[in-house]
């Protein structure tokens, strides 16, 4: 079986129709709402748009078995005001995606995004993170290490006290966050490029602080791979050799999990040696930014199953891990 972590949303039109209405009018007309039949639910998830072919049918075309689907995260629009259009809009979200796993529950598996909104305390997710885990039945949630979405503003690192109380919530409801930045309000780095340095930041605060003792059941997955981490290891781990030290760069690297959403076999194989087998959860998403084909080739770039199945240098047991073991043990499925 193949078990998909990071995948998102193919949400009906009508979704991202309510976000301009409520951003447009501030909240000023009230709330309202995303109505939509199952149909137009079932149609999106199968509707022709990033990819050679709709959502379910790319899934089929790459033997993924099930995904778990979050939030398209650049439409998450975390350092936006007024503050309630973003809570509205992320409920509205996690709404479509718990009605898609419904209708598709052999398939897709929820992970719910949280409202959260640049300078506004990160308890203020709870209500909202408490209904995706206990009333929609998620297994995980989608975390944003950067709400001001790379503004002239930094938020604090994940190192911070601020963020503390998220992770006793998460070992409460014993849920893994995936590590994903938002949207990116720089021309400088747009947000695909935002999204790396975001996930590298990340890495680095969470293992050069004690956030991973004081939480030693807290579950982290990082998107696409880390970021820049497993390639630049060497300059992270000779920084982390002094005296007195706790432990090196790499073993703690090693305390959390990744996503494998790389488009090169290079790029894979990196991941893998670094952070170790037991640590990597297959991603594509797909369909996604790599849904594309290079010139001379058949299969889009997130067709990335077949590159890590012809590692022979991985046992059937490893493989089997990434493809599916380390998903069911880290999102509890």
């Amino acid at each position: 079986m193949i078990i998909d972590c990071h995948g998102h949303v193919s949400a009906p039109a009508e979704l991202w129709a309510y976000k301009s209405s409520v951003l447009s009018h501030r909240g000023s007309h009230g709330r309202g709402g995303v109505r939509v039949s199952d149909d137009e639910i079932r149609r999106a998830a199968n509707k022709v748009e990033m990819a050679p072919c709709g959502h379910l049918d790319m899934l089929k075309r790459h033997g993924t078995d099930m995904q778990l689907i979050s939030p398209r995260p650049f439409q998450m629009m975390s350092s936006f005001e007024p503050g309630r259009v973003v809570h509205w809009f992320i409920e509205e979200t996690n709404q479509i995606i718990y009605r898609q796993t419904q209708l598709f529950p052999d398939t897709f598996i929820g992970v719910g995004g949280l409202p959260q909104v640049a300078g506004e305390p990160i308890e203020n997710t709870f209500g909202e993170l408490e209904r995706c885990v206990k009333e929609f039945g998620f297994k995980g949630v989608l975390l944003n290490p950067d709400p001001y979405e790379n503004t002239r503003t930094d938020g604090p690192g994940l190192d911070d006290r601020y963020w503390y109380p998220l992770y006793e919530k998460l070992c409460e409801l014993d849920i893994p966050a995936h590590i994903h930045a938002t949207g990116s309000r720089s021309d400088r780095s747009p947000y695909s490029l935002h999204f790396i340095n975001e996930e590298t930041i990340a890495v680095f605060n969470l293992v050069n602080s004690s956030v991973l003792d004081d939480f030693p059941d807290l579950k982290i997955v990082v998107s696409h791979g880390g970021g820049a981490i497993p390639y630049q290891l060497g300059r992270f781990e000779a920084g982390s050799i002094h005296p007195g030290m706790k432990r090196s760069f790499s073993e703690g690297v090693r305390k959390l999990y990744y996503d494998t959403v790389l488009y090169t076999e290079g790029a894979l194989r990196l991941l893998i040696e670094t952070v170790g087998v037991d640590q990597c959860l297959f991603g594509s998403e797909c369909p996604g930014v790599g849904s594309k084909t290079l010139p001379g080739h058949t299969h889009t770039m997130d067709d990335i199953a077949p590159t890590i199945a012809k590692f022979d240098w991985l046992s059937e047991a490893d493989k089997k891990k990434i493809f599916e073991d380390n998903a069911r043990r880290v999102f509890n499925l």
